[in-house]
């Protein structure tokens, strides 16, 4: 964890969406900027499913975070006005229970045990850091990727403690695209021997399938047009490996082998499948019965839906569906869509296109 990571115990029962409990679970949470008197500029972030609490560095912790050049001194989330939570999701593994965590019911680890975990309950425990902090009322919730449907779920079921939302690269619903591909993620962790049906050591993980699971994220994370531009056919200048016919040719390839070895033993597995799967479980039209019965709930002053034309896990026809139920809702709101080549990772590597509409967002606020 971050030297600037704080942490909140949620004292007694922590009752789940889908059944089951957590015995005084522990959230995670780092923070920029300062409360005012009032206590009326507070921002919440969610982030996507792997990403830490530590969003952006401190003085507390130098050491650059996930979205540092969205947050501090005179950036879009500007620390000399707003002050800026961002938690680590329940059932991560980076300060927050998750799986990896010790149940204090049995003084074993979770595993298996951990309920269902669904993104209704990373936005309730969120809320509970909320409180925590003694805000009634935040100024904004912000959540990318699945950190989008986090915040939703957040402005849904606590509709009067939030003014204003914005969401990036996300939707109400995950379509069956990304339900396939998550589920054959989870499928290569679990059909990797060492995970042995959740109970692997921390030293002797499934690395083999979370780096197979990487690399079929990453290619979802990215565009086809962004492979095309920057590998083409570029040959790979590694060696290949002796004596194996199928070793790496291409500089792609290359790539996501990087891309998976990097992740693996830094994101523990069950916690993976846990907040995977969660992804996939998240449906709006369960608050109500409908989309637009859920977007009734809502109480929002102002909206930003953001999307990306070359993402293919949440495609832009769901960012402006998601921005037409709003508009229904709430007059001000915003749909931009960005011309970025990266695809759904976007809006962590192409900062030159999200700063100046999240800067609009928080000036016109002011107006």
């Amino acid at each position: 964890m971050s030297s600037a990571t704080k942490s909140v115990t949620l004292e007694g029962r922590f009752c789940m969406h889908r059944g089951g409990y957590l015995e005084s679970p522990t959230l995670a949470y780092e923070t920029w900027g300062e409360l005012n008197e009032k206590r009326s500029n507070a921002i919440l972030l969610f982030s996507g499913l792997s990403p830490s609490a530590h969003a952006a560095s401190s003085a507390e912790d130098r050491s650059a975070g996930w979205w540092e050049d969205m947050i501090g001194s005179g950036l879009p989330l500007d620390s000399d006005e707003y002050f800026i939570i961002c938690v680590n999701s329940l059932g991560s593994c980076f300060g927050s229970t998750g799986a990896a965590s010790v149940d204090p019911e049995t003084g074993k680890l979770y595993r298996l045990n951990f309920p269902v975990l669904t993104l209704e309950d990373v936005a309730d425990a969120a809320h509970g850091v909320v409180k925590h902090l003694g805000i009634d009322k935040l100024h904004t919730v912000i959540g990318c990727s699945m950190g989008g449907m986090s915040g939703i779920a957040y402005c849904v079921r606590h509709p009067d403690g939030v003014a204003r939302f914005v969401s990036i690269s996300s939707a109400t619903r995950t379509l069956p695209f990304g339900i396939a591909v998550r589920s054959l993620q989870r499928e290569m962790i679990r059909c990797d021997p060492k995970w042995d049906g959740g109970q692997y050591e921390a030293d002797n993980s499934p690395i083999q399938g979370q780096r197979l699971a990487r690399k079929l994220g990453m290619i979802t994370y990215r565009s086809p047009q962004e492979w095309d531009q920057r590998f083409g056919r570029e040959r790979s200048t590694s060696d290949s490996h002796p004596g194996n016919p199928f070793g790496i040719d291409f500089s792609v390839e290359s790539y996501l082998e990087n891309q998976g070895n990097k992740f693996t033993g830094g994101f523990d597995p069950n916690c993976y499948l846990y907040l995977s799967r969660a992804s996939d479980l998240f449906d709006l039209a369960e608050h109500g019965g409908s989309i637009p019965a859920a977007m009734r709930r809502l109480k929002l002053q102002k909206t930003l839906v953001i999307g990306v034309t070359t993402d293919i896990l949440f495609p832009l026809h769901q960012q402006r569906e998601l921005a037409d139920g709003l508009s229904k809702v709430c007059m001000d709101t915003r749909f931009v869509p960005l011309d970025c080549i990266r695809g759904h990772d976007s809006f962590l590597v192409d900062m030159d296109a999200f700063r100046p509409v999240i800067c609009e967002f928080f000036e016109s606020c002011c107006d």
